[in-house]
């Protein structure tokens, strides 16, 4: 019997397979010592092995295919899946490669539609309104487009980028506009082709949807027709205003030589009646001429005064006008809205209300007067004379002066109901300046005329001119209020500051009380001493129970002839009211009596100043505190 050992150590041949008859595994090159097959060894175990051997491989196989199998069908639901995801995806290329194409056909029509304005843009020579290349330096192009986002336009050569290089697929390419940044939304980068009719400027489509929502908003050609249309209206009626002030004008040159002429008339008749009684009347004749030449300089100084305000205000309606006419030619609806809208803020209300010029001649009345006392009182000439003319001068239906009787539409001519609150009252507010011209020499104008300030002892080297004054610190403003109602603010500052109005036939270099505005009858004003207001006129001083305001409003209703001084502060506070016959223009006059002393010319709806704690005041006696 074999060894059981050595049965389990047999090893395959390495030629034949045949099994080995020794334990260590050798090649038996068919024939070698140690193969059974080539020893001649039985059959039988050669058929059992290879019998072995094939089950064993078709288990093998049997194995792998069920492995097979089980993999399988693991894997068809994954493949399904992907299957699916890969559909998805080849349906959404096929989506994008849609997309391309017709974002590459819109865009070869962009280009065809661009090569047909090229052409049409090459036939036509560079007008004045056309649209130059910013890119084009030495010699200029027309542009074609503007692109919105770099704020540049383009001829056609400097617009194939734009066209063909993707990086500027997203840039926004519009019509050609001349100064395109002031066309452009800051904000949004839209043309701005609408005009917000609350807010009076000019706005993009997204600046609707966000700063102005809820804001009637029009297109910007609508707009101007619209503005146009109002400003066409308005030129009329400043044609009519300009006319009429115009023929006022000619009319106070003709009541001045018939002045003259009445003046030279009623001198004929104080002349023939004098010369019975020279030698005791001589006293009397002086006088009463003297008060004749009085009502002549009144009625003069009166008609001046008119001329001189219409002139102003025809000069300044006539710039008006050339302004608006300037304006109106603008071909472009954004500038021209936007000039509008700032020709419109820094506007001022200029109206002129159409008047009609008449003469009050009554000096007749001076011949009979003058006849009547000579045959009645030879023995009182001097006192008879003087007094009967001087009470004829006071009287209303006698003497010589120029009547004005504004001409008022119907609509305007209902009841309008006098201002209470500021707000009321800055409906009349006016844009006011100091008058250079007038100002004293120890008064010094800062902030474009709109601040003067007393610098005793020293002085400005000031013109010497006609209008300047010479003994009072005093200046007045350039602008005049005549007919209607104004109204102006101003700041003061420091003990014995005035603020008034006046006539602009004032004295300028008298050093009497009637060369100030606190002397004389066609003066008005309010003075603070330090401890409370006081009203002057006609060098009467009346005090005044009123608390200290530093901005004090003043208002007048000139047809009415009302003046009023208030106290502004969040409520409007009466300091004192004047009602008077107003015969001239009123300037704005200031006081400034002591040094230091400072009057501010406010604005139209500037915000009143901070309030501050007023600094203690010294004693009476000068006592230290």
């Amino acid at each position: 019997m074999a060894d059981p050992a050595a049965e389990e150590t047999k090893q395959p041949c390495g030629s034949c397979s045949g099994e080995l008859s020794g334990v260590e595994p050798s090649a038996c090159d068919k024939g070698g010592p140690d193969c059974q097959k080539h020893n001649g060894a039985p059959e039988a175990p050669e058929i059992s092995s290879k019998e072995q051997q094939s089950q064993e491989e078709v288990k093998i196989q049997e194995d792998l295919k069920e492995s097979e199998d089980d993999r399988k069908e693991d894997e068809e639901p994954k493949d399904k899946e992907v299957k699916e995801e890969e559909r998805e995806e080849v349906k959404e290329e096929e989506v994008k490669e849609e997309k391309v194409k017709e974002e590459e056909e819109v865009k070869e029509e962009e280009k065809e539609e661009v090569k047909e304005e090229v052409k049409e843009v090459k036939e036509e020579p560079l007008g004045p309104d056309d649209v130059v290349c910013d890119s084009c330096i030495e010699s200029p192009c027309r542009a074609l487009k503007s692109c919105l986002t770099c704020l540049v336009s383009y001829c056609e050569a400097h617009l194939r980028p734009h066209l063909e290089n993707p990086k500027f697929q997203n840039h926004r390419l519009v019509e050609p506009l001349r100064d395109i940044e002031r066309r452009t939304c800051e904000s949004h980068k839209w043309p701005l082709e609408l005009f917000c009719c609350a807010d009076g400027c000019c706005v993009c489509q997204d600046c609707v949807t966000e700063e102005h929502r809820g804001h009637n908003t029009v297109p910007v050609e609508e707009a101007r027709r619209r503005i146009e249309k109002e400003l066409r209206e308005k030129q009329t009626e400043m044609v009519k205003t300009v006319t009429a002030a115009e023929n006022a004008i000619n009319k106070l040159q003709l009541n001045t030589v018939s002045i003259e002429h009445s003046v030279t008339e009623v001198r004929a008749v104080i002349e023939s009646q004098f010369e019975e009684l020279q030698s005791v009347v001589e006293k009397a004749k002086r006088e009463v001429t003297e008060i004749l030449e009085g009502e002549e300089k009144q009625a003069l100084k009166q008609a001046e005064g008119i001329r001189v305000h219409l002139e102003q205000r025809c000069t300044e309606l006539k710039k008006t006008q050339s302004q608006m006419e300037k304006l109106s030619k603008n071909k472009n609806d954004v500038d021209f809205l936007q000039e509008y809208s700032e020709w419109k803020k820094e506007a001022t209300d200029i109206s002129l209300p159409g008047v009609y010029i008449g003469l009050m001649d009554r000096l007749n009345s001076f011949s009979r007067v003058i006849v009547d006392s000579t045959q009645e009182l030879c023995a009182m000439l001097v006192s008879s004379y003087i007094e009967k003319v001087k009470e004829t001068c006071k009287n209303d239906k006698m003497g010589i002066k120029t009547t004005v009787q504004q001409i008022v539409a119907q609509k305007q001519n209902l009841s309008i109901p006098d201002p209470v609150t500021r707000e009321d009252f800055l409906k009349y507010a006016a844009h006011v300046s100091f008058d250079a011209d007038t100002a004293h020499k120890f008064l010094r104008l800062t902030e474009e005329n709109r601040k003067v300030t007393n610098t005793t002892p020293w002085q400005h080297p000031y013109p010497d001119v006609p209008e300047r004054f010479e003994s009072w610190r005093q200046v007045l403003a350039a602008e005049s209020f005549y007919l209607g109602r104004h109204y102006f603010e101003a700041d003061v500052s420091g003990e014995g500051t005035h603020i008034g109005v006046t006539y602009k036939s004032i004295d300028r270099k008298g050093s009497e009380s009637n060369s100030c505005i606190t002397g004389n009858n066609f003066s008005w004003c309010v003075q603070w001493n330090g401890r409370t207001f006081s009203a002057w006129h006609s060098d009467v001083e009346t005090p005044l129970n009123a608390e200290k305001f530093t901005r004090i409003g003043v208002y007048v209703d000139y047809t009415r002839g009302l003046l009023a001084f208030y106290g502004v502060d969040e409520s409007m506070t009466l300091i004192h009211e004047y009602q008077a016959e107003f015969l001239e223009p009123l300037y704005p006059a200031f006081w400034l009596s002591k040094k230091e002393n400072i009057v501010a010319l406010v604005a139209p709806g500037e915000p009143l100043p901070l309030k501050s704690p007023s600094p203690p005041t010294s004693p009476a006696n000068g006592a230290p505190v």
